[in-house]
């Protein structure tokens, strides 16, 4: 299976589909850790990563792992040899079948988005244009150690049209030379580009007479694609990613996991390096606890919810009780925002009541100017909920019942590997929290954080205090959503 260049955005469905099905997942050093997120929970993964000249596990040992895999999951199982690419472009995906074949083990190959063509598109090199490029060759640069290139640099000359190298960070000087020595020309546009697809990724551009130093000057390092051509020069016109507002930029996201794929998304899409540290986890109280709570609904006029989780909670406990979304009728629903109004549209419930300002405060000055005399809310929300809503219910006299449905505990997962130093480094430069406990969970990991360069961009003026009393640069998202959130990060002045 083709992993494509990096971005699991560029995964075939074919190949998503199955990943998520897999047993085994055999992968290369290319494979990116968000592709491998996506592989079925209980899937064993298999690290056969080769770098050049530093092979740890042999391709006839990777060749028989795969028969042996195959055999012991059996019939039914699923093996997945996850390639960078496509496995048949350089990926000796090949040889692995072949050898497959022999062992009489049954194989599918799913094709992927091959790194030749997509890392120069993505950087702005149409690898083929009418004006210059009628053709292009895509030529590995890759060399047994001790040897030569093993590259006719006449006949590709001779051809014309677009050259594209892969595996050539090594020897970008040897194939530079090669085709200046078969008479191509010193002014010829040329680029490469670093990590392609991903939110790092760079060209450097130049000609074939100057790329070698500039790359050299870049501190270019594998994995690295270089093209040779005339469509080179159309890059400055056609890149989009460097344009995009968060481009070079790395931000971490300290929600749950569970609850972190929205706003992390969001931001890669806008051009960010994402790094994913959650720091609280969001645990239910037990629905068959709650069970009693929710056969009480009828007693209620007003039901209110101030998360997606509230919501989940919410159904998770409506089943224990034997009930559906019907037992909630004879009541009106309040939804603290717009995502926990989209959860419950979800679930086929419609909320009643959304406030224009998206907090405890407005939810419940809102809730108290809708309710009737005699009404009576539920509130089913976190353990250590904030006392806006219940203050602003007391004020306005409306009675209601607090319920604690789930709780948020400081539980920050070991920081990725390198994190720390990069924080150190000022190569982080901004870091979003959601909540006061994210606040809290990330300085349990990182105390100096708030000495370092980077700036703390806030749900919620509550979430903003606590990042304040930590010393943080504070940005405070105008609305309490995700995309609000995300547009903030956006619109940050980051210093050079």
């Amino acid at each position: 299976m083709g992993a494509g260049p990096g971005d699991p955005g560029l995964l075939t469905v074919r190949a998503r589909d199955l990943l998520n099905r897999a047993d085994v997942v055999v992968y290369d050093r290319l494979v990116s850790p968000a592709t491998l997120a996506l592989a079925a929970p209980h899937a064993r993964l298999v690290d056969v990563g080769k770098h050049a000249g530093n092979h740890p596990v042999p391709q006839g040992q990777i060749n028989e792992l795969l028969v042996e895999e195959a055999r012991r999951v059996g019939v039914g199982g699923l093996v997945v040899r996850l390639k960078g690419g496509d496995p048949y472009v350089f990926g000796r995906g090949g040889e692995e079948a072949c050898r497959l074949r022999e062992a009489g083990v049954p194989f599918e190959v799913v094709p992927g988005v091959t790194s030749a063509v997509a890392v120069p598109a993505l950087a702005g090199v149409p690898v083929t244009d009418r004006r210059c490029a009628s053709s292009f060759h895509v030529v590995t640069a890759h060399r047994r150690a001790g040897e030569p290139l093993d590259i006719d640099f006449g006949a590709l000359v001779r051809a014309g049209g677009t050259l594209v190298f892969l595996m050539a960070v090594s020897t970008l000087g040897e194939v530079c030379a090669g085709l200046a020595a078969a008479g191509m020309d010193p002014q010829t546009p040329a680029a490469v580009i670093e990590r392609g697809s991903l939110p790092e990724q760079r060209r450097i551009d130049g000609t074939l007479a100057t790329i070698e130093g500039r790359a050299r000057a870049a501190a270019v390092e594998s994995p690295a694609v270089l093209v040779v051509g005339a469509v080179c020069a159309l890059a400055p016109h056609l890149d989009f990613h460097s344009r995009l507002p968060l481009a070079g930029r790395r931000v971490i996201v300290t929600r749950p996991r569970d609850r972190a794929e929205g706003l992390a998304a969001r931001l890669a899409a806008l051009g960010a390096r994402v790094d994913l540290v959650p720091c609280v986890e969001t645990r239910s109280v037990p629905p068959v606890l709650l069970a009693p709570v929710v056969e009480r609904v009828p007693e209620f006029s007003w039901v209110v919810l101030t998360s997606t989780f509230g919501v989940r909670c919410l159904m998770a406990a409506l089943d224990a009780a034997g009930r559906d979304v019907r037992w909630l009728a004879g009541a009106r629903v309040a939804a603290i925002g717009s995502a926990t109004a989209a959860e419950l549209a979800r679930r086929g419930v419609r909320a009643d009541l959304v406030p224009a300002v998206y907090d405890g405060a407005h939810l419940g000055v809102a809730l108290a100017e809708a309710a009737a005399p005699g009404d009576c809310a539920l509130l089913f929300r976190a353990a250590a909920g904030t006392a806006d809503l219940p203050d602003a219910l007391d004020a306005a006299g409306v009675p209601y019942e607090d319920v604690a449905a789930y709780e948020t505990v400081l539980a920050p997962e070991p920081a990725p590997e390198g994190l720390a130093a990069a924080l150190a480094a000022g190569a982080v430069d901004a870091v979003t929290f959601t909540s006061g406990s994210t606040v809290e969970g990330f300085a349990h990991l990182f105390p100096d954080a708030p000495s370092w360069r980077l700036v703390a961009v806030c749900l919620g003026e509550r979430t903003a205090a606590h990042a304040r009393a930590h010393g943080y640069q504070v940005v405070v998202a105008p609305e309490a959503t995700v995309d609000a959130l995300a547009r903030a990060v956006a619109g940050v002045q980051f210093s050079a």
